[in-house]
């Protein structure tokens, strides 16, 4: 299934996205009840996909990002972050980075380099902590494209990377929530980023260093996560700047593509 959140004028509700058998045409059935909190029905309600704005596709109490985890990304960044490590490298994004999947990235004036991550997103489905392995796939609800935005300029000068990662509206997530992947074809899609239509970034999730699994499980070691958080997976290499007036798109095979505009904040 694809599980959007999305708007219709002033309301805001969940749907599955669809398409028509006979038109082709993409739509949105909305559902009453909240995806992650119980069952969930098609109210007979559907609007056209163009119809409506779609939002991120969770409010996560928070955003856990895995740094360092394909080795071309390490090389292309050891001058910032340093060399490749053992166990996975950790940091967060707070929730009021999250932005959906058309909306705009606002580029801070404090930062003279902003760039692009795109990246494959996990939704966590209960509370979990200390997960196993073998387990892992009991806490995933589903899995969706992600942008981990960061002021590059600010990483290198912080020395850390709260301020870099965390601005408002540096984590566009989206388009939708696709269930129903195994681990094992998650961790073979391909992730794309272009910039104004340039391809600058090409991976995929098979180059992984530290898979789904041992990501789940080390994260939930000392961190509980609740339903609705996301966990990002780390982004291939290519990584770059955009411009204000540039648009960045993030596409991950099989679940669709976010395409965000970069904007100056007033």
């Amino acid at each position: 299934m694809r599980i959007a959140r999305f708007a219709v004028g002033d309301e805001v509700g969940f749907g599955l996205v669809e398409t028509d058998s006979d038109s082709g045409g993409e739509y949105v059935a909305r559902l009453n009840g909240h995806p992650l909190l119980g069952d969930i029905q098609v109210t007979g309600e559907r609007a056209k996909l163009a119809d409506v704005r779609l939002l991120s596709p969770v409010l996560p109490t928070k955003v856990v990002c895995i740094g360092k985890n394909y080795a071309d990304h390490v090389a292309e960044m050891q001058d910032i972050t340093g060399e490749a490590t053992d166990e996975p490298v950790v940091f967060l994004k707070p929730s009021t980075a999250v932005a959906g999947p058309v909306d705009p990235i606002f580029h801070p004036s404090v930062s003279e380099r902003v760039d692009f991550e795109g990246e494959l997103a996990i939704v966590i489905s209960r509370p979990c902590r200390e997960v196993p392995r073998e387990r892992a796939a009991d806490v995933i609800f589903g899995y969706t494209v992600a942008n981990d935005v960061t002021a590059r300029d600010l990483q290198k000068k912080d020395k850390q990377w709260t301020r870099a990662k965390g601005f408002d509206s540096f984590c566009p997530i989206g388009p939708w929530i696709t269930t129903g992947l195994s681990i094992e074809e998650a961790q073979d899609l391909a992730v794309t980023t272009t910039v104004d239509g340039e391809i600058r970034q090409s991976g995929r999730t098979s180059q992984f260093i530290h898979d789904i699994p041992g990501m789940i499980s080390y994260v939930t070691s000392f961190m509980t996560l609740l339903p609705g958080d996301v966990l990002l997976t780390g982004t291939p290499a290519g990584v770059g700047p955009v411009r204000v007036g540039q648009e960045v798109s993030v596409t991950v095979e099989r679940l669709g593509t976010i395409s965000n505009r970069v904007v100056a904040r007033d």
